[in-house]
């Protein structure tokens, strides 16, 4: 499915430029990495604890996007046990050399408590749908790793620095050192080429060459509504390097009414015909500075030069429409917006938590898909939960399940889920008699709520689980033997939001929110009794015309 969009807007006889709507990936696509090989064009966004780790889009015009899926999608190539919520794969860095895609990737194992462990890791593919080879460790100083290489075949690694001491500033600059190719490994002392502007935490570094400038791109003010992109050029590779002295080149922080939000964290791509484009994350709140429950996306601007060599986006603000790119229209096939799970792994719009899809508990056959029942709702080890991303504040999506749980630890049905702290499940599990009842349970800031009432199923073989967002209302529906019925309540959607996930305990970070809103199928088995449930099929629809 086109993740983008055309728009045209009728006229009589001067109709309006068709124009390009963002964001052009929609929901949780943060931290886009954009590149250009020949006339395809690829973005690798940030997975956190999903797997199957970075995933990748690609398009031919700039307007229509597929995903690819995961490019870590093994334990060889990525493990995520343990790993936090809003931890594991920060910022991917995706570039081409020597006739091999390399992928650089930063694995956070901690971040609570003035603490981070992030070790960074480089692997390479002949062709973006692989074999990726195995990571080769390069150092865990910092985060937001890019890869950069030179007109004289020279390639560089960048990442920001992390300093844990106290009283220090633990954004500490952006780091450049060598990259020998051949030998795969990082070579030299690494050196600090940039520190901060006055809107500090500076991360997210990309290196371009353009007329003798070497520019940074880096984005500062957190990835939140202080969100911006600042540039930076310099004659050499290691400095000095002068700020554009007109400011930010992207920012929303000015404007709260704008209907994109969070702006910066920017990547450059050019054209064959020499448009520049900048890829970058945005969020839409529900209202002004409000909560984002479709969390961080990306979307496209152009990017002009000025006459002494600066790139500038127009307004230097986010725009909902663009200006079409000068590219032949390259549409895909529509996407169905049914899964019946006839192919024997998962499609690319499926992502699994904290552990990739292996037939030990997840099985497509024709006709269904069957889990086999995970550790508890708050496990970071070996959850059951095959989600897909909520991509318009209007969507439904629906299953049909067969399930024969025996006890209440048995659990198995749909959830509307941010992470093991925010999440709400309609559910079918048994009483103490045994006796099948279909639940609502709610968790927030890992607060349990039991929704009434307890519904019996009866001897129904199979009930039909529907979650609509409408905005910030969610509700749940079912379908048993045939009878359609609303769970006789709303909840609140925008707990499923970044904001909402942010904790902090005495001043000191305990949850990050980084992700944003999933729906998927959950199975539990907190007994261990081997209990599974089986799936016929998943529709989503989102309420885009």
């Amino acid at each position: 499915m086109a993740s983008g969009g055309r728009s045209t807007s009728p006229g009589p006889a001067a109709a309006l430029p068709e124009t390009l709507s963002n964001p052009v990936l929609r929901g949780f696509e943060p931290d886009p990495s954009i590149l250009r090989v020949g006339d395809d064009y690829y973005i690798a966004t940030s997975t956190f604890e999903w797997y199957p780790g970075v995933r990748v889009h690609h398009s031919r015009d700039l307007v229509n996007w597929r995903c690819l899926g995961g490019v870590l999608d093994d334990k060889r190539l990525l493990d995520l046990q343990g790993v936090p919520d809003s931890g594991g794969i920060w910022a991917p860095g995706l570039s081409y050399a020597d006739g091999l895609f390399h992928l650089v990737f930063t694995v956070v194992d901690t971040y609570g408590e003035g603490w981070k462990d992030l070790p960074n890791y480089l692997t390479t593919a002949p062709s973006i749908d692989g074999p990726w080879s195995d990571p080769v460790p390069l150092h865990a100083r910092g985060f937001d790793t890019s890869f950069f290489t030179d007109e004289d075949g020279g390639s560089w690694l960048l990442n920001m620095r992390f300093d844990w001491r106290p009283g220090r500033e633990s954004f500490a600059g952006i780091q450049l050192q060598r990259y020998d190719r051949a030998a795969r490994r990082v070579v030299g002392e690494p050196r600090t080429i940039f520190r901060a502007t006055d809107a500090w935490v500076t991360e997210g570094p990309h290196l371009y060459r353009r007329d003798g400038w070497y520019y940074l791109v880096t984005a500062e003010g957190g990835t939140g509504y202080d969100h911006q992109t600042t540039v930076a050029r310099s004659r050499a590779i290691e400095g000095p390097y002068e700020t554009d002295p007109a400011g930010p080149m992207l920012t929303s922080r000015h404007d709260p009414a704008l209907a994109l939000q969070k702006a910066g964290h920017c990547s450059l791509v050019q054209t064959p015909g020499g448009q520049w484009y900048a890829a970058h994350i945005v969020a839409r709140p529900y209202t002004e500075r409000g909560r984002c429950v479709l969390g961080r996306e990306t979307a496209l601007q152009p990017v002009e030069w000025t006459e002494d060599g600066w790139p500038r986006i127009a307004g230097g603000v986010p725009a909902v429409q663009i200006p079409l790119p000068a590219l032949p229209p390259a549409p895909f096939p529509e996407h169905a917006a049914t899964d019946l799970f006839e192919a024997p792994r998962l499609g690319p719009e499926w992502s699994t938590l904290r552990r990739p899809a292996t037939p030990d508990w997840v099985n497509p056959a024709p006709g269904r898909l069957r889990i086999l029942g995970g550790q508890s709702p708050g496990s970071r080890r070996a959850p059951s939960l095959v989600a897909r991303r909520v991509t318009d504040p209007t969507c439904v999506f629906e299953t049909r399940m067969t399930f024969e749980p025996r006890t209440g630890d048995h659990l198995a049905g749909l959830t509307a889920y941010y992470n093991t702290r925010n999440w709400h499940y309609l559910h079918l599990t048994a009483d103490d008699d045994g006796i099948a009842v279909l639940r609502l349970l709610s968790c927030e800031a890992a607060q349990l709520t039991a929704h009434e009432p307890a519904i019996p199923v009866g001897d129904a073989a199979s009930v039909v689980l529907r979650a609509e967002f409408d905005g910030p209302v969610l509700r749940f529906a079912y379908d048993i033997g045939g009878r359609s019925r609303q769970f006789p309540m709303e909840l609140d959607a925008t707990t499923l939001s970044d904001e909402a996930a942010d904790e902090f305990h005495d001043g000191m970070m305990r949850t990050l929110g980084f992700t944003g809103a999933m729906l998927g199928l959950w199975v539990q088995d907190l007994d261990g009794a081997g209990v599974h449930a089986d799936f016929a099929y998943a529709t989503y629809r989102d309420g885009r015309p």
